[in-house]
């Protein structure tokens, strides 16, 4: 089969050996793969990852349990081990010996077939388009804020960046307060989120009066959560969704003096973006993702599909 590998010093479009289904697992013909910051870190080295790369899609079970097969799906990207002490609590998500679909020990999605565990599969609605399903893992990373910190009508939010995953947070969290402000770069994606109803700035005229409740970090980059330290109030709370391979020079004293809560936010439930997706969700209400595609490329031209990944005007980034 096609697929997009890293080796440790390049990503290449190469032929690849179609996944041998283990037990328990099911077989996907991959549609749709969406390229995410990680995917452009993991390169950099991080995770110190080989094989096939990716984690976001939405494909068709082609073998496996034969109440799976045909069955339109996505599927949740952290494999366990169902022993562990933090399975046995239901934190699965923090498996002791989990492997991650194209992050670590697993391959990935950016393929024509993946074998993932039938327990990580999640029907997709027909209410929910291909391009749509696509989000559904980043989403499910936005919503995990909601379940990890409460936030009031009140409460002064800010998140910096606004690119994939600051785009998604920020359409998650209007629904939850009254005060939020997105902070990029970019004017287009500023212009974009405004649209969506958000208030957004340019970074070059943001003011960090160290006066927010709760600040976002979706920057990427460790220059985020300098600012966010900056931006955030004394007892306020920062949620770090950044992954970086490097991050050098960072003074971290600001947390203590001031006694900052630091939440690290990573996954979260598929069926909380799915609802979220199909507008079923009274919560946070129907999450567009329509305007977040940048463009669509074959798998066979997964390098200028990283590429274009990496600009810096880029949004969503989609393999077909």
């Amino acid at each position: 089969m096609l697929a997009l590998v890293y080796d440790g010093n390049a990503a290449n479009c190469t032929d690849y050996p179609t996944p041998k289904l283990a037990e328990g697992e099911a077989l996907v013909a991959v549609r749709l793969a969406g390229i995410c910051r990680t995917d452009l870190e993991i390169v950099k080295g991080y995770m110190n990852f080989r094989g096939v790369m990716g984690h976001e899609f939405v494909g068709v079970v082609k073998d496996g349990p034969l109440k799976w097969k045909h069955k339109r799906v996505a599927a949740e990207i952290n494999c366990v081990c169902g022993q562990c002490d933090m399975c046995q609590a239901d934190l699965p998500n923090h498996c002791r010996n989990r492997t991650v679909l194209g992050i670590a020990g697993r391959d990935g999605v950016f393929a024509q077939y993946v074998s993932v565990p039938v327990a990580n599969l999640h029907e997709i609605p027909a209410s929910i388009s291909d391009i749509e399903a696509v989000f559904i893992e980043p989403l499910a990373a936005a919503l995990q804020i909601l379940r990890q910190v409460k936030i009031a009508p009140s409460d002064r939010v800010v998140v910096l960046g606004d690119g994939r995953l600051g785009q998604l947070i920020s359409r998650v969290l209007k629904s939850q307060t009254d005060e939020l402000l997105l902070v990029g770069k970019h004017a287009s994606k500023l212009e974009l989120a405004q649209k969506q109803g958000i208030r957004a700035v340019s970074v070059s005229e943001f003011t960090a009066s160290g006066s927010a409740d709760i600040v976002v970090d979706a920057t990427g980059s460790p220059g985020g959560l300098k600012l966010a330290i900056q931006t955030v109030r004394p007892r306020g709370t920062i949620i770090l969704k950044s992954t970086f391979a490097d991050a050098k020079d960072l003074n971290l004293a600001p947390l203590v003096i001031d006694e900052i809560t630091l939440v690290g936010s990573r996954c979260g439930y598929f069926p909380d973006a799915i609802r979220a997706l199909a507008g079923s969700d009274e919560a946070v209400g129907k999450i567009d993702v329509s305007d977040l595609v940048t463009a669509r490329f074959p798998l066979s031209d997964g390098l200028a599909a990283l590429d274009a990944a990496g600009d810096p005007n880029a949004l969503k980034v989609v393999l077909d």
